[in-house]
């Protein structure tokens, strides 16, 4: 079974096991569990394959937006990564198309359609993440009437995934607070108003022309809502990549990576290869390693990572290998990823040849950013609905830039349906500003000068929003500038003739793990260091030995472990006490997790040959096939449709099209002359007897 069964930050909770069976095979899985989680869980990593080609499929974006890790349950074709274990249930992979399960013909003429429900709402919200519940909190405080809606089985959106402690304001967005804690706090606060209502695994399926919202109201009926305001919130996208071998099952996204590890609780590969730099790549790199996950290393293709530094220096002091002015040529196996191939690039980022290395991994995380989620937006706009938007459907920005801007756009709806709201401030929507702004000045670090008594040593030399060091130090040592809490913070020794007591709070609350504290007063040749460590607080004990690294992830020496500090205060960050000599006690920013032989390269490069770098991966469109169609002078995509079939799959051209947009770029082909694509409904896929009032017993699949 490849599940996690301790974690330094998620409770392992007793769950009640069911079971079912795959391919004939008796398997077992937890209730509330989907059927894909329970499937990989289980050793299954191919659900099926492609019908065009035969071509492996599996689990891609685990949110419901492809259709890779189809599977038949009971007959009928489903999402895996949507459609929770029932008792009993019989799942066969999807090999080739599927045959329509029979229909009893009395059954179907018995069926009696219902009346399709049409609700009117003040305000309809689509995405329950942090910016939906932080701006359905603001209209609960006011008595405004919202419905909400989110197509996951609970409210938080993708705060439901990181354990990891948020940057930005401590006041304003709960910085310093782990994500899955915030979670918590937004679910409650939005439940406690009774005119807020919630439709968990409720899907917007499309924006009509009189005005109404379509819904999938629990995959099982079909409702209209007729709002009087919109406000989209539904996140973000993950941007997908071209190259051989990217469809293998085993190639995904940071999403559905960290939805099987911190939700559901699932292993789901033994060594990962990230390509991606930004925050999400290395935050997911962070996670992979907290779940006992080697990370073999990471490639980005920029001459420097773009997410914050803290998160990669965080990562590098781990033990990962980073890559920069690199990119991905291939994964390779059959019908799994066995290895990867990667090389570095030129100034104009093309493959350097004879820099070609592969490692062994059976996991390739693609986290090369986000595409806001905005079309039902768009379409409001264009019927004539007031609508906003907010969070990654607005712009993509972090979580913390999702809550407050959720805030304001909540005030705002409000003053559009004629709440008087009072002027909202200026300063806000300067927070906001400052909460979406992207990494500013890398400075060079500065070590302090003192060698005695007891002080933090910050290893942020970044200019990010971040401000939870400055609120915690009792005696306020720790100064930033208010109006702007992007500048580097500073340590005072001294004010109101009280210095530092060596509390270790600041080192505890720190989101990036980027404050050591260094203690002269017992041994001022070999002071005691203080790091944040959080992982298992039973992998290191006193007496160990470990490696100790600068901010960096350059060792500087072998330390013996002094104490290891695990308190409730802490919030689950341990506290680990190493004595180092003077010499670079006050360079020590971590300690290495994983040994370096985990990202030692194979001998020699794998080289795949298959011409299998897929565009489309519904239908199984390749890149050679696109290319010759621009290169004929086709510039319209509706054409390419037409003609290979491109974006006509279930993902509704959402993981397509972005990719076509990128050839055409790379041939040369200015955007002002590509015609696009028309933007239709529905959404996603929906049976169509949910139109009609029909329910599934009316189809006689009923389900229950």
């Amino acid at each position: 079974m490849y599940r996690i069964e301790q974690h330094p930050i998620l409770p392992i909770p007793a769950r009640k096991s069911i079971s079912f069976s795959w391919k004939g095979r008796p398997l077992e899985a937890f209730e509330g569990e989907t059927l894909s989680s329970a499937l990989i869980a289980a050793g299954v990593r191919v659900f099926g394959h492609h019908a065009k080609d035969g071509a492996a499929q599996g689990i891609f974006c685990a949110n419901g937006q492809c259709a890779q890790c189809l599977v038949l349950a009971d007959g009928i074709p489903v999402k895996s990564c949507m459609e929770l274990v029932r008792p009993g249930m019989r799942v066969e992979p999807a090999d080739g198309l599927p045959e329509l399960p029979r229909v009893d013909a009395a059954v179907l003429a018995a069926a009696k359609p219902r009346p399709i429900e049409t609700l009117r709402v003040p305000v309809l919200i689509i995405g329950g993440g942090p910016a939906g519940l932080s701006a359905g909190i603001e209209l609960g405080k006011r008595g405004v009437e919202t419905l909400i809606i989110d197509d996951k089985h609970r409210l938080g959106g993708k705060l439901v995934l990181q354990t990891h402690r948020f940057f930005g304001s401590i006041d304003a967005v709960y910085a310093g607070t782990r994500g899955i804690d915030i979670a918590t706090r937004l679910e409650n606060e939005v439940r406690s108003f009774p005119h807020v209502r919630v439709w968990l695994q409720s899907a917007a399926l499309a924006v009509y022309s009189d005005k109404t919202v379509g819904v999938l109201v629990e995959g099982r009926r079909y409702a209209l809502v007729k709002p009087d305001v919109l406000l989209t919130t539904a996140g973000a996208r993950e941007k997908n990549l071209a190259f051989p071998g990217n469809t293998l099952p085993g190639v995904y996204g940071a999403g559905a990576f960290q939805t099987l590890v911190n939700r559901d609780l699932v292993k789901p590969t033994g060594r990962l290869f990230i390509v991606g730099g930004g925050n999400v790549g290395l935050i997911a790199g962070y996670h992979a390693l907290q779940a006992g996950i080697s990370v073999v290393g990471l490639v980005e293709i920029l001459p420097e990572c773009g997410g914050y530094k803290v998160h990669r220096d965080k990562l590098a002091r781990l033990g990962v290998p980073i890559y920069t002015s690199h990119t991905v040529l291939s994964a390779n196996g059959e019908d799994a990823v066995v290895s990867v191939t990667v090389a570095r690039v030129d100034e104009r980022f093309k493959p350097v040849p004879g820099t070609e290395r592969s490692f062994d991994c059976d996991t390739v995380l693609i986290a090369v950013g986000l595409d806001p989620v905005n079309e039902f937006h768009e379409k409001a706009r264009e019927f004539g609905l007031p609508a906003f938007a907010a969070g990654d459907a607005e712009e993509i920005a972090e979580a913390s830039a999702a809550i407050f801007s959720g805030k304001i756009r909540g005030l705002e709806v409000a003053r559009a349906l004629g709440h008087d709201v009072g002027e909202i401030s200026p300063d806000w929507y300067r927070t906001a500003d400052i909460l979406k702004s992207r990494p500013g000045t890398t400075s060079p670090e500065i070590t302090p000068a003192a060698e005695a008594g007891v002080f933090p040593v910050i290893h942020c030399n970044q200019e990010i929003p971040c401000d939870p060091c400055t609120a915690v130090c009792p005696n306020d040592l720790i100064e930033m500038d208010e109006t702007d809490i992007r500048l580097l913070p500073s340590f005072v020794e001294e004010k109101g003739g009280k210095g530092c007591t060596g509390c270790e709070k600041c080192v505890a609350i720190c989101p990036g793990l980027a404050i050591t504290l260094v203690d002269y007063r017992k041994d001022p040749d070999f002071p005691t260091v203080a790091v944040p460590f959080e992982f298992l607080k039973d992998s290191l004990k006193a007496g160990d030995s470990v490696v100790v690294e600068d901010t960096e992830g350059n060792a500087l020496g072998r330390v013996e472990v002094g104490a290891v500090k695990a308190i409730k205060a802490n919030d689950r960050t341990v506290i680990v006490k190493v004595r180092a000599p003077r010499e670079y006690a006050k360079k020590i920013a971590g300690i290495r997790v994983q040994p370096a032989e985990v990202g030692e390269s194979l001998i020699r490069y794998v080289e795949r040959t298959a011409d299998d770098n897929v565009i489309c991966r519904c239908e199984r469109v390749t890149a050679g096939a696109i290319r010759k169609l621009i290169r004929d002078g086709v510039r319209d995509i509706n054409e390419i449709k037409a003609v290979t079939r491109a974006s006509m799959g279930s993902c509704g051209a959402k993981t397509c099209t972005p990719l076509i947009h990128r050839l055409f770029r790379e041939e040369g082909v200015p955007e002002a002359e590509i015609v696009d694509q028309l933007k239709r409904p529905l959404f996603l896929e929906v049976p169509l007897g949910l139109f009609a009032g029909l329910g599934e017993e009316d189809n006689g699949h009923d389900r229950e």
